[in-house]
């Protein structure tokens, strides 16, 4: 084409300089544009000096030579970008089968160096269809033992290919040599830790680290205590796994721990991964004190770390010692909101007769605490507001007066704003619709009112009261008891208490659907001009022909053997305003029932017992 493109010259249609830009283009028949990205070059039309390009949102695109030369990058034929439009099934076997050939043929592309990120970029969907993660993985391991790449510890840092071989134990010891700082340090030691199966010289290497990261550890013992104790885990790893000798006088755990440091901010500042070996290394090293500590570690640390501390005292038989710390920094209003957002994700069975009324409570003083706290945090609010079960389950086993206590403490909380509020509210009265005048101001519209004895009125909030009071939450210590046997499959304990669970909460709300209603009486004064609740009613049953007497009470009054029924039975409601002399039908056990009413008289309730 280098002819072609010189006629162009000659002729004046196209400068000089341009030749060789062209040739390289056509050459290679692939380019890059800034904005349009990669094209593939299909044709060259000479006569009008024009290439056309197809690029991906662009295709047949046509563009003046002169334009082409000095806008267009060439792409070699050996890019991966150019591969990926010539041949990209070979790619897709090359990525299934030799993971370091693809990855060394996307560095080269890029000038032997390119990100994590970037390698995603050119080869996910097009070539890799499937699990990038798994399949990045598996290369990792194998990038980490060939000796042509770099692999950095950092995601954001560039894997580098190297045409010069460099064995694994020189590579990563050349690593931990230039890093600057003992954190840096336990980064590639924990690197040469994960590959020492591979190293050529385990116990030298092992050696080497070893000794750079006591003189590194000792300068961090005061300063960076969660430092010092991180290099101190690896160090030892690292001899275990070289089988180095030990050396005398070097710090070790029980070092870090006696300078009397707070366990909650050191815990703050070890990675995620190290928490647990950090907590089991702190009981070592306190066998008299680590209880007590831990226990008051929990309320001043994060959500994660409450979790870990949990799981610690849990694994060592301490659960009634955790329950009893939750339990009293929920009575008395002290928990965090960090504890709190723990307790709330973890919300197990083991903690069934924590769980109640009194913990929303207690979130909603941690939260307004939280307001007036330099580390405010939202946690809490954005969990209780996300968890739909949440309000529910924890006011489940309240009494009817605490939940309407709650919602209103709800309602004048200032850690939600009004649509959020209206959100936890409706869930409330989706759940007890009797809390709904307390929200709206307007009564809601209920089935009618139950007219109830005194006396019946009062046995029902005594059954009540004891449920919510005694029965609940002696069965909620049944279902934690049970649950800390083990097994749920075997656990028939656990069954028969979470089962008694759901027959006691579904009478707490039967009850509390008929308290709502309920309207007590004494039926003095009641009329007798025609048949009403409190009323004597004196029939004839037609079609037997003989007399009989019913007392008419409250819904909850029925005693058949002495003639008193609730004016709720088919009887009473077949009789009710009418008069004497007058005849009634109804239907009764599948019978039809014929009376005529003969005389009415007023109840009296009998005498209480004398003494």
């Amino acid at each position: 084409m280098k002819e072609e493109f010189e006629k162009l010259v000659a002729a004046g249609k196209l400068e000089r300089q341009l030749v060789e830009p062209l040739v390289q283009l056509t050459t290679s028949g692939y380019c890059m544009h800034r904005s349009w990205g990669f094209g593939k070059i299909t044709t060259v039309d000479t006569v009008f000096a024009r290439f056309t390009i197809d690029f991906q949102n662009k295709p047949s695109h046509t563009m003046d030579l002169a334009f082409a030369a000095e806008s267009l990058k060439p792409i070699p034929k050996d890019h991966i970008l150019a591969r990926k439009a010539a041949d990209l099934e070979n790619l897709r076997q090359m990525a299934a089968l030799n993971h370091l050939e693809l990855i060394k043929l996307v560095l080269k592309s890029y000038g032997g160096r390119a990100t994590a990120d970037q390698i995603q970029a050119v080869l996910v969907p097009d070539v890799i269809r499937d699990d990038w993660k798994k399949w990045w993985e598996a290369a990792k391991k194998e990038l980490k033992k060939d000796g042509h790449f770099q692999v950095p510890l950092k995601k954001t840092e560039p894997l580098i290919y190297q045409a010069k071989e460099v064995v694994l134990q020189d590579r990563l010891l050349a690593e931990f040599r230039a890093a600057k700082g003992l954190k840096a340090r336990i980064l590639v030691a924990s690197e040469l830790l994960k590959n020492a199966a591979d190293l050529t010289d385990k116990q030298a290497a092992g050696t080497e680290v070893i000794t750079a990261l006591n003189a590194e550890i000792t300068s961090h013992q005061r300063t960076q205590p969660a430092v010092a104790l991180e290099g101190i885990f690896v160090r030892d790893d690292i001899r275990a796994a070289t089988g180095a000798t030990p050396v005398e006088g070097e710090l070790t755990e029980r070092s870090i721990w006696s300078q009397d440091g707070k366990l909650g901010a050191l815990l703050e500042v070890m990675p995620a991964v190290k928490h647990r070996r950090t907590l089991e290394s702190f009981k070592a090293a306190n066998p008299e004190r680590w209880i007590d500590i831990v226990r008051a570690t929990l309320n001043i640390v994060p959500a994660k770390l409450c979790r870990e501390c949990a799981q610690l005292l849990i694994q060592e038989g301490k659960i009634d010692l955790l329950k009893e710390t939750l339990a009293r920094l929920i009575s008395q209003h002290t928990a965090s909101s960090e504890l709190l957002l723990w307790l709330a994700k973890e919300r197990s069975d083991a903690f069934a007769d924590i769980l109640g009324p009194e913990v929303f409570r207690a979130m909603l003083s941690a939260m307004e605490r939280d307001q007036f706290n330099e580390r405010r945090s939202n946690r809490l609010r954005d969990f209780i507001l996300d968890d739909q079960e949440l309000l529910v389950e924890l006011i489940g086993s309240a009494d009817l007066e605490v939940i309407k206590d709650l919602t209103r403490a709800l309602q004048l909380s200032p850690c939600f704003d009004d649509m959020d509020k209206r959100s936890l509210l409706a869930r409330i009265v989706k759940s007890y619709p009797a809390v709904q005048s307390l929200i709206s101001g307007e009564q809601t519209k209920q089935e009618a009112n139950l007219v109830v004895s005194w006396e019946s009125l009062e046995r029902r909030k005594d059954e009540y009261t004891e449920l919510v009071q005694k029965k609940i939450p002696a069965n909620s210590k049944e279902i934690a008891i049970a649950r800390s046997y083990g097994d749920l499959r075997e656990n028939h304990e656990y069954k028969a208490a979470k089962e008694m669970q759901k027959l006691l909460m579904r009478r707490k709300s039967e009850l509390e659907a008929q308290l709502v209603r309920a309207r007590g009486t004494d039926f003095a004064g009641v009329k007798t001009d025609a048949v009403g609740i409190g009323t004597v009613v004196q029939v004839t049953d037609l079609t037997a022909n003989h007399p009989e007497h019913f007392t008419i009470l409250g819904a909850w009054d029925s005693d058949p053997e002495k003639g008193i029924i609730s004016y709720l039975t088919p009887v009473a409601q077949s009789m009710l305003n009418h008069k004497p002399g007058e005849q009634v039908e109804f239907d009764m056990d599948g019978a039809h029932k014929s009376y005529r009413i003969e005389a009415i008289a007023p109840y009296k309730a009998p005498a209480p017992p004398a003494g």
